[in-house]
């Protein structure tokens, strides 16, 4: 089952896309005007608005995990709604086909010849919405589109609009009906993130400001894809360091080798991890990275990457989100950090 938003309709603005570069104090007032937006509609919630934020501008895709009724689904639309790009929302169920996802070859009696039918993935941000529903060779339909941008059908490529965002949601694997996501798919996902349940003040807000009222239906586009691609564009160019890199690559190494750990992150995970890093930089107002955007990250890229032993998680009666958790911070603690042209340990 497919959705289309209205802002997919919306005329490609050919205007913003002429604009100049932008600095780094044009960069913080645009993307916090989104940020703001998407914070309407998210009570108490700041931490999981920002990593929405900072995946898209990395060109990354993000992924959701909760239980049912904690707002996945509301910040993935009004991340979407927020943006004047093209939005597709697909909700994965046991029978949802591949060719749903990518498109479809049709032949076409008139013209004599089969013609491609777009699937729900051709547009700026597809909301896939508790992708953990459907089986694997569904699940296996976004793996080339998340990783190249692109879908093969009969052996034909068709590309992708850009900027692309896949914001995913999944339910815990304990609930009845999931299918776990295999380490490939994970794998392409830059992040992910949990929402976790609203504090009572926030809860009673809710109740408030939304008996009569989706909050939803009153926000619209505040940028527009030009600007993403402008705000991209500019998170892109924010220098990384030499030390800042290694550090970097020595967290990430440390994870393939930690006798706690089973599977290590891939380089596809360091990649990503620097992206998300100049982001965030470029969101504090610095054209530089530092090792504490590293640090902050680590986590929700990491993490779901990770798959720890069995003996890890039974040996000390825990479960393996708490077994990678710990992991990580114990990396962190171990590992030199680079500061002023030498390195220290944290104490």
């Amino acid at each position: 089952m497919t959705e289309q938003s209205n802002t997919s309709r919306a005329p490609r603005d050919t205007v913003a896309e002429l604009k100049p570069a932008l600095n780094a104090e044009e960069f913080q007032v645009l993307a916090e005007r989104i940020l703001d937006n998407v914070e309407r509609v998210l009570d108490g919630k700041p931490f999981a608005a920002r990593m929405a934020l900072i995946v898209m501008l990395a060109e990354g895709h993000l992924l959701i995990e909760d239980v049912p009724g904690v707002g996945k689904t509301v910040l993935a639309k009004a991340l979407a709604a927020s943006v004047g790009s093209t939005v597709r929302r697909i909700q994965f169920t046991p029978d949802l086909l591949p060719s749903d996802v990518t498109g479809v070859s049709i032949f076409n009696q008139v013209d004599r010849e089969f013609e491609f039918k777009p699937g729900a993935v051709f547009a700026n941000i597809v909301i896939a919405d508790e992708i953990n529903r459907s089986s694997p060779k569904t699940q296996s339909a976004l793996l080339e589109s998340m990783e190249e941008r692109q879908v093969t059908v009969d052996g034909e490529t068709h590309a992708l609009p850009s900027p692309f965002t896949v914001v995913a949601t999944q339910n815990p694997l304990e609930m009845e009906g999931t299918y776990a996501l295999p380490e490939a798919q994970r794998d392409r996902f830059m992040a992910r993130i949990s929402m976790g349940y609203p504090d009572a003040s926030a809860e009673l807000a809710m109740l408030r400001q939304r008996d009569t009222v989706n909050p939803l239906d009153t926000i619209g586009p505040v940028a527009s894809r030009g600007d993403v691609e402008r705000l991209i564009a500019w998170a892109r160019g924010v220098f990384v360091s030499p030390i800042v890199e290694q550090y970097c690559v020595s967290l990430v190494q440390a994870t393939r080798v930690h006798p706690e750990l089973r599977l290590g992150a891939s380089p596809r995970a360091t990649l990503q991890l620097v992206r998300a890093a100049k982001v965030l930089a470029a969101l504090d107002g610095r054209e530089f990275v530092l090792p504490d955007d590293i640090d902050q990250l680590l986590a929700p890229v990491l993490a779901h990457r990770l798959i720890p032993t069995r003996r890890a998680v039974s040996a000390h009666d825990r479960s393996g989100v708490q077994a990678v958790s710990e992991v990580l911070v114990e990396l962190l603690e171990r590992t030199p950090v680079p500061h002023s042209g030498r390195t220290e340990l944290r104490s």
